[in-house]
């Protein structure tokens, strides 16, 4: 079963109404229980940094989490601000992140451009891939996204970045470390490139 965790901040139901456009079932829970017997996992997200942190704590899933992301291996897709929380720490707030991947979330400086850059930074995105991937397979030549976010992921270690693109800079639109894939951008949101991902995540992992 897909568990996709409710933790009181994400598009729930736009991310479970997408896996049901491809054909797959999945339960929206905060159920200890439930989540302890998923076999693949959706940390969404919408909103600020230690909310996020804090929410998880308070509903015990941070112990859970590990265990079933660190020790069982069980694949994990956090979007947007799922993907954030999986980092160390972010400058958006004072809490310490779960730490799975090396990496930050720091704030977007406009002030580093001539250019008039928006933040957040909102709307589509065309995105490189900077490895191999099951998550990529029969992606579109040119895939795009859509984003809502004002911070961004850098990674530490090069070799977890996936996906990047560019506004201000160029950034990391995606990571893989082993089981653990984070995405900065709304694949529900995203119409077939969306669906394509979601799919691979479904059906290779």
């Amino acid at each position: 079963m897909i568990t996709i965790i409710d933790y009181g901040l994400g598009n729930l139901g736009s991310i479970k109404n997408m896996l049901k456009k491809i054909g797959s079932e999945a339960e929206i829970t905060s159920d200890l229980e439930k989540i302890a017997q998923a076999d693949k996992l959706i940390l969404p997200g919408v909103g600020a940094f230690d909310n996020g942190m804090s929410n998880l704590h308070e509903l015990g899933l941070v112990s859970l989490l590990n265990k079933k992301v660190l020790e069982e291996k069980v694949p994990i897709l956090g979007v947007c601000l799922g993907m954030q929380l999986f980092t160390q720490r972010s400058e958006e707030g004072e809490m310490p992140g779960l730490g799975w991947v090396d990496a930050e979330t720091i704030k977007f400086d406009a002030s580093k451009s001539a250019q008039q850059f928006t933040i957040p930074h909102m709307g589509w995105e065309y995105v490189q891939a900077k490895k191999s991937s099951k998550l990529l397979e029969n992606m579109y030549e040119e895939s795009k996204y859509y984003f809502v976010h004002a911070y961004h992921v850098k990674c530490n270690r090069p070799e977890d970045v996936l996906l990047t693109t560019d506004y201000i800079l160029e950034f990391d639109a995606a990571f893989e470390k082993d089981n653990i894939i984070g995405v900065q951008f709304h694949p529900e949101k995203s119409h077939k490139f969306g669906m394509q991902l979601f799919k691979n995540f479904v059906h290779n992992y």
